[in-house]
């Protein structure tokens, strides 16, 4: 039996805005978040396929895995769609966030990851996540796989990049100021007025770290929206 036909959209050059800007545990997603700019035209295909039909495809060198910026371009424009609307696609890139990431429409492939970035459809809907790389690729597991063919003989040599890590120092101060006014100061307000006279002089880092702790516990549920990556005249611009 051949490999079935395969519907093509055309996507046109353009940019699209990724990633998440939420860094709380329960809501955030993978980060940061930033434009890609993709400049040159390429089909996708208009839904994802069954993992021998992509196998074929691609050991012919035709066609290549889409990249989740190539994903996401085209999915804004409404060109593809989950098929049965039930099912997930696996993506050419290979990493846990995107500090470092070529914005030019590349797959980011970094060295040592053990993770794949994924699209999980459910009731026609797409949701980003990651996938273990030995999961992806067992043929236990249905994983499909979207195709481009792209009008693009190499990728160029000095792409616009996002930092190679993110601004620790940032990460740092916001920590501390969220433990001090959502943790530390309510700690002490809550033994100035309740409890005994005593208690503050004697049981001041007991209240201490019952704050930061505290503090540190909201980011479960929030933390304050991260700053996103524009391309602007060439460059990789952060605003808030």
């Amino acid at each position: 039996m051949g490999t079935p036909p395969i519907s093509w959209a055309e996507v046109a050059p353009g940019s699209v805005l990724m990633g998440s800007d939420d860094r709380s545990i329960l809501f955030g997603g993978i980060g940061p978040r930033h434009e890609v700019s993709i400049g040159y035209r390429y089909k996708i295909s208009m839904e994802p396929l069954e993992p021998n039909d992509a196998e074929d495809i691609l050991n012919s060198q035709v066609a290549e895995i889409a990249s989740e910026s190539e994903w996401e371009l085209a999915y804004s424009m409404g060109l593809i769609s989950g098929g049965d609307g039930n099912s997930v696609e696996a993506l050419a890139d290979l990493s846990e966030n995107y500090w470092g990431k070529a914005c030019d429409g590349r797959p980011i492939a970094k060295k040592g990851s053990r993770n794949g970035i994924i699209r999980v459809w459910k009731s026609g809907k797409p949701t980003p996540s990651m996938m273990p790389i030995e999961k992806i690729q067992s043929s236990e597991n249905s994983i499909k796989f979207r195709l481009v063919v792209r009008e693009l003989t190499e990728w160029p040599n000095s792409p616009l990049l996002l930092p190679k890590r993110r601004d620790n120092s940032r990460i740092f101060r916001e920590e501390a100021i969220i433990s001090i006014f959502f943790g530390i100061i309510p700690s002490f307000a809550w033994a100035f007025f309740n409890a005994s006279p005593t208690y503050i002089s004697e049981g001041w880092l007991n209240l201490l770290f019952g704050g930061i702790f505290f503090g540190l516990f909201t980011g479960i549920f929030w933390r304050p929206r991260q700053p996103t990556w524009y391309v602007e005249s060439g460059e990789m611009v952060r605003r808030p």
